[in-house]
């Protein structure tokens, strides 16, 4: 059984239902004369933007009829970098083949065209790291996720013991906060294996060096004989290898019998605050070290594989599939999300802590390692709060809720 950090890290399986927002209309039109000061439907909540030098707040709101009319040349339209309120990513049942991150005839078409382009001339070289060498650039990259994953889940440790997260005992869904959400929303029992986590195996092979972990490592390209078939080049010619410069110390992980929570709330804040930025480095590492390393995922389940080809191993969990493909995966080019799952969790509002099911359309959702460092004092970053919703106001009752157009 994993523990409650590395289960938020891992998320192997887990997803969410799909929001549906209640069907509003949102205006980016204000009256250039006169500012924003004769429209008396504005609060001073949400983004904010810059008129002549005045900055104005302003939130998600609708354009009175009598505003209408009024509508001329003069306006400015809004422009915001992240977008208010959006939905969640889907989530994709077992009947259902996730997309391709390229589309596949866009895939054909440039196999064609470089098939056309190559034709009469000479064969390129291999270039790393298809070629079995690494690729130096990205060794302290890797260096770099490694030990932000450490931290991540050390803090995360210590945050466990001020911040409630609760957990499903029949399946991945977990929720922070002191009691479990109302929604109904679990998806069936849940199994682990014991395997090497995809991101740690994608560090050893951009470079990282782990004693656990014995790894070869070429000091000349392979030589391929074959569509699909290498062999190692002769390396006895070539002097004792030296020790490589690229190398840094890695992190220890806490034991839990050693973790010490913080002792006040300025302390929270402050963890919180750093877990966030080593969420980010790790997320930011990984998708550099994705454009050179293959991280292939199955279009039908959530297993990965760090390398240019899938594994054959027919334990596909995508029971429907099992007697078109044998239990084989359907493998394809895997994207940051596959590899480092978000995890998303229920807001829990300051002004609603308890939720309640017939408020559902009205709570936003955030990653769970966000949510658990909001909630821990941090700020919210930018690019999380569209699907936070934190400017769309809770109802305090069902009646209310019925009013919203």
């Amino acid at each position: 059984m994993m523990d409650s950090a590395t289960m938020i890290c891992n998320g192997l399986g887990c997803g969410v239902s799909r929001l549906q927002l209640p069907h509003r209309r949102s205006w980016n039109v204000l009256k250039r004369a006169g500012g924003v000061s004769h429209l008396p439907f504005l609060s001073s909540r949400a983004s904010s933007m810059v008129n002549g030098g005045i900055e104005y707040n302003f939130p998600m709101f609708k354009v009175p009829a009598s505003y209408s009319h009024r509508a001329n040349s003069s306006v400015i339209v809004m422009n915001r970098n992240h977008p208010q309120n959006v939905d969640l990513p889907r989530y994709y049942s077992k009947k259902e083949k996730k997309p391709f991150p390229i589309p596949i005839l866009e895939l054909r078409r440039a196999a064609r065209q470089r098939i056309k382009d190559a034709k009469g001339k000479p064969r390129k070289p291999v270039p790393p790291p298809r070629n079995g060498m690494l690729v130096w650039r990205l060794i302290p990259v890797a260096y770099e996720v490694m030990n932000a994953r450490i931290m991540l889940i050390n803090n995360l440790k210590k945050l466990l013991k001020v911040v409630p997260v609760q957990a499903c005992k029949h399946c991945n869904e977990i929720h922070v906060g002191p009691t479990g959400h109302p929604f109904k929303s679990c998806r069936g029992l849940r199994f682990s294996t014991p395997r090497v986590p995809a991101i740690v195996e994608l560090c050893v092979q951009a470079g990282v060096d782990l004693p656990d972990l014995p790894t070869k490592r070429r000091r000349k390209p392979v030589i391929r004989i074959g569509k699909s078939e290498i062999i190692d080049a002769n390396e006895d010619d070539l002097p004792d290898p030296k020790p490589n410069k690229f190398k840094k110390p890695i992190l220890d992980e806490i034991p839990d019998s050693d973790v010490v929570p913080p002792a006040n709330p300025e302390e929270t804040a402050r963890l919180s605050e750093g877990t966030l930025e080593a969420w980010e480095t790790l997320r930011r590492g990984a998708q550099k070290l994705m454009r050179m390393y293959s991280v292939r995922v199955c279009g039908y389940c959530p297993e990965l594989h760090i390398g240019p080809s899938g594994h054959k191993a027919q334990n596909c969990g995508a029971y429907k599939h099992q007697q078109q493909r044998n239990g084989q995966h359907g493998w394809q080019t895997a994207v940051l999300d596959d590899l480092i799952p978000p995890r998303y969790v229920w807001h829990v509002p300051e002004s609603a802590p308890e939720l309640q099911r017939e408020l559902r359309n009205f709570y936003g959702q955030a990653p769970a390692v966000v949510e658990l460092c909001v909630q821990g004092g941090a700020k919210v970053p930018d690019q999380y709060k569209p699907t936070m919703r934190l400017d769309v106001g809770i109802p305090t009752n069902l009646k209310e809720a019925e009013m919203v157009v």
